[in-house]
Order: structure tokens, then C-alpha cells, then sequence
């Protein structure tokens, strides 16, 4: 299929919006939650799979979709993942039952690969000028589509039914099918050997076996034999894949690429930021929603709540031109630092300040905010250090690092919450002590994010790739060559 002469625009739009309907996948299911067990006809905790799976297979999906994506082709796994994602839709949409639903959300899962790759896309084909930009618009819909998903979802749950959820991002996924191949060159960019299968297995056991008991440790227990077994798991393999890939010719993940300095501290960094990121939404959420009895719920209902956490995601989209802006003058290490100093001082702002609507909606916005300038930042670092023949998988490692810290900060604000409650008309709630602590742990996440970050070494005003131009830049061509390739 031949491919249009696009303007770099179109090229940012195109894998910005795809990283966008991951966002929005990821998080449409879950103000469903409540009604899927009478839906489905199936318990609380099995209805809770239905997040679990999909984090699970995006997890393990990502480092090797984006390994794959270096060695076989940057828009062919795009496309490959999109397959996946669009087809577990139309499963979940047409079976109508959990185990289908179940299948469905797994295979939406695949769909996490699409930002890493897409951000490897940006620097094989956008001109230097551009892929600041372009990098900062696409980190930034990992907070807009979390932000956007929620009131989205009850607004097409309340109209059409719970299947239009999935039906949306079917339509959605065929367009860009479409799309993509008319718009998007291949990359000529290949890692050569052999795919690690074994590397990719064992990666497999680490991921479920370390992930499922951050899902499911509140409901097992966390001294659970469960949550004891899985953990030793998932050690005991990691014990055996570390060595695996150190001396592979061809591993799975190129570990002496993830543990030089500047990457591992920005992936030690990016997972402090991840953990940050996501407990704005769990504070902010409570605070919204719980009664007003409990001494700091505003007693909002689940619509009008959704609603004022638009601004937020609203704030991430708005800033990422600036945060682009930002690391062409700066570059990462201090576009990092200024992100994750931001939300720092807003958790302690936040700390003493939840009594009325507009100090929750402005504490909401203020985190999204630093998010949004540190995730800029994290793809920019890895570029900058990593071969342009691995920047898929080490985007896709930064991503999974990423994620990991949103697991932990599930799990370590479930179990503050669940262990610091007030009940108010016979309901157990969080407790102002738990907000309280649950803020506290935010700044010392965020706190420990700019720690990490501060270790980055300093590469000069900005950041040099393997081939000596600034991180990101297109390989071995002029600026007018890049504008001429993508028309603008």
C-alpha cells in the first residue's frame, strides 16, 4: 500500500491519538465495575479480572512487542498490536459473557506496546525541531486518556450499554488499521539476530508472577500462600533471566544498555513518577466522592466527580507544547526535575488543603501538571543514551518500568485505605487520616522520583544520541531531508 506524502503534523496526530485510545481502553471498564458482577452474572472479585488481565498482558506485552519492533519492523508490530487490541474489542462486544469479555480485555492489553513503539516511530521519521513536541503530546495521553476515560465511559454506559465501551474502540482501532498504513513510512532501522524466545518467556513468569500479587493482594491477603509462592516465582526467575540475557548474543532486553547510568536512573526515576501519577487519581477520586461525614468528601455523585477531573487530563494536553518547548531549551535531566518537584510540592500543598472543591480540582490539575512535564522528559532521556537500534525496547522497558510503579501505587494506597477507615451510616470509607497519608506518601514518592533524578548525568544544554545529534533526531539525514520525507 503506498504510502501519502503527510505533513510531520499529521504523523504526531496520528501516534498521538493512538496512544490515546490506549489510555481511554485501559480505563473505560472501570466505572462498570459495580454493575459487572449483575451483568455478568459473576462475583465481585472474578469482575475484578477484567482490569487484572488487561495489566497483565500489556505488562508482558510491551517489552516484547517493542523488542520485536527493532528487529522486524517499528510499523509492522504498530499495526500488529492495534490487530490485537481491535479484535479482544469485538470479542468482548459480541460474546456478551465473562469468559468472552475476559479474552477481550486480555488481548486489549497489547495495545500498551502502541506508545513505546509509536515514540520510536517519532525519531525515525519527525525533523529535530518536531519530536520534542511530539514526544511530550505523546507521554502526555497516558494522563488524558486516564483523566477523559472515566466520565467518557459513564456517558456512553448510560446511553447505549456497556457493550458501545468496547464497540467504540473497535471503530476506533479499524480506522487507525487504515490509517497508519497510508501515513506511516516502515522504518529502516533494524536490531538484527535472533529473538529471544526464551529471554521472552521467562520474562513472561517475572511479570504475572510479580504483578498478579500487586492486583490481587488485598483480596488473597498479602501473607497469603498465594502472594508468598508468586513472589518466590517470580525471584527465582528473574534470578535465572538476568544471567540469560547478560550473555546472550541477541537477549531479550540488552541489560548492559538498561543499567547504564543515565537509563537506569531514569527508569528508577520514571517508576517513582508512575507510582505518583497514579495515586493523584485514587486521592482525587475519594476526595470527590465520599460522604461529607467522613470530615474531607465533597459527596459529589460519579458523573459530576468524573467531570472535575477532566481539567486535569485538560492540563496535560494544554502543557505538552510547552513541556516540548521546554526540553528543546533544557533538555531532560532538568524538564524531569522541574515535573517531579512540581508534584511534590502540590501532595504537600494537597497535605492540608481537600476542604472545598476548588483546592481538590486545582490539586488535581497541579499533579497532572507535573506529570505531564516529567513524562516528557523519561522517553527523551532513553533516546538519548540507548542505540537507535534499540530505541523501541528501551522505550518499551522505560514504559513497563512506568507501569510498574502505577501497580505499586494500586496496591500500597489500597492498603492504606483499607487500613485507616471511618464508617459512616454502616459503609467503611477511607479516613481523613488516610487522605492525610495517602498525600504524605505522595510527596515522598515524588520526592524520591527527583532523587533518582538528580543521579541522571549531565549531558551538556542537550541531550547527544548514538549518532551525535540532539536525542530523538532523525538518523544520518539533514533537517530539509526530514521535512522533505514527511511534507511539511
Amino acid at each position: 500500500m503506498p504510502v501519502l506524502r503527510v505533513p510531520s503534523w499529521l504523523t504526531m496526530a496520528i501516534l498521538t491519538l493512538c496512544g490515546m485510545v490506549v489510555s481511554l481502553q485501559q480505563t473505560l471498564v472501570i466505572p462498570l465495575l459495580p454493575d459487572l458482577p449483575a451483568i455478568l452474572d459473576v462475583s465481585a472479585d472474578d469482575a475484578s479480572w477484567l482490569v487484572t488481565a488487561t495489566l497483565l498482558t500489556g505488562a508482558v506485552a510491551t517489552p516484547i512487542v517493542s523488542r520485536m519492533a527493532d528487529m522486524y519492523g517499528k510499523r509492522r508490530m504498530l499495526l500488529l498490536s492495534l490487530v490485537v487490541m481491535t479484535v479482544g474489542s469485538l470479542i468482548a462486544a459480541i460474546g456478551g459473557n465473562f469468559p468472552a469479555m475476559l479474552i477481550g480485555r486480555a488481548m486489549q492489553g497489547f495495545g500498551a506496546a502502541l506508545i513505546p513503539v509509536g515514540m520510536s516511530i517519532m525519531r525515525d521519521q519527525l525533523p529535530r525541531e518536531k519530536l520534542a513536541g511530539g514526544i511530550a503530546l505523546m507521554s502526555a495521553t497516558l494522563g488524558i486518556g486516564a483523566a477523559l476515560g472515566l466520565p467518557l465511559s459513564g456517558v456512553l454506559y448510560s446511553a447505549f450499554g456497556w457493550t458501545s465501551l468496547f464497540w467504540s474502540t473497535a471503530l476506533v482501532g479499524a480506522f487507525f488499521l487504515i490509517a497508519i498504513p497510508l501515513t506511516l513510512d516502515e522504518s529502516s532501522q533494524r536490531s538484527p539476530g535472533r529473538f529471544d524466545v526464551l529471554g521472552a518467556l521467562l520474562l513472561t513468569v517475572v511479570l504475572v508472577a510479580l504483578l498478579l500479587p500487586l492486583s490481587k493482594g488485598a483480596t488473597w491477603g498479602w501473607t497469603s500462600g498465594q502472594v508468598i509462592g508468586l513472589t518466590a516465582l517470580s525471584l527465582v526467575c528473574l534470578s535465572v533471566w538476568v544471567p540469560l540475557q547478560l550473555r546472550m548474543r541477541d537477549p531479550m532486553v540488552n541489560l548492559r544498555t538498561a543499567f547504564k547510568r543515565p537509563i537506569l536512573f531514569t527508569n528508577v526515576s520514571s517508576y517513582f513518577v508512575g507510582f505518583g501519577m497514579f495515586l493523584n487519581g485514587l486521592v482525587t477520586t475519594q476526595e470527590l466522592q465520599v460522604p461529607a461525614d467522613t470530615g474531607y468528601g465533597l459527596a459529589l455523585p460519579v458523573a459530576v466527580a468524573g467531570l472535575a477531573m477532566v481539567p486535569g487530563g485538560l492540563m496535560m494536553l494544554a502543557f505538552s507544547p510547552i513541556s516540548g518547548r521546554m526540553l528543546n531549551r533544557w533538555g531532560g535531566k532538568p524538564v524531569l526535575l522541574i515535573g517531579g518537584t512540581v508534584m511534590a510540592l502540590t501532595y504537600l500543598w494537597r497535605m492540608f488543603n481537600n476542604d472545598v472543591l476548588w483546592q481538590v480540582m486545582l490539586g488535581n490539575m497541579l499533579v497532572s501538571l507535573g506529570s505531564a512535564i516529567a513524562f516528557a522528559a523519561m522517553p527523551a532521556l532513553v533516546m538519548a543514551t540507548a542505540p537507535r537500534s534499540e530505541t523501541a525496547s528501551a522505550n518499551g522497558i522505560n514504559a513497563l518500568v512506568r507501569s510498574m510503579g502505577t501497580s505499586s501505587g494500586s496496591a500500597v494506597v489500597a492498603l492504606v485505605f483499607a487500613s485507616l477507615t471511618v464508617t459512616v451510616d454502616g459503609v467503611v470509607f477511607p479516613s481523613a487520616q488516610a487522605m492525610f497519608t495517602a498525600n504524605g506518601l505522595g510527596v515522598a514518592v515524588c520526592a524520591a522520583g527527583v532523587l533518582m533524578g538528580s543521579l541522571i548525568p549531565a549531558r551538556g544544554h542537550h541531550e547527544k544520541d548514538d549518532d551525535g545529534t540532539s536525542a530523538g533526531n532523525v538518523p544520518a539525514r539533514s533537517a530539509q531531508e526530514a521535512q522533505e520525507k514527511v511534507g511539511s
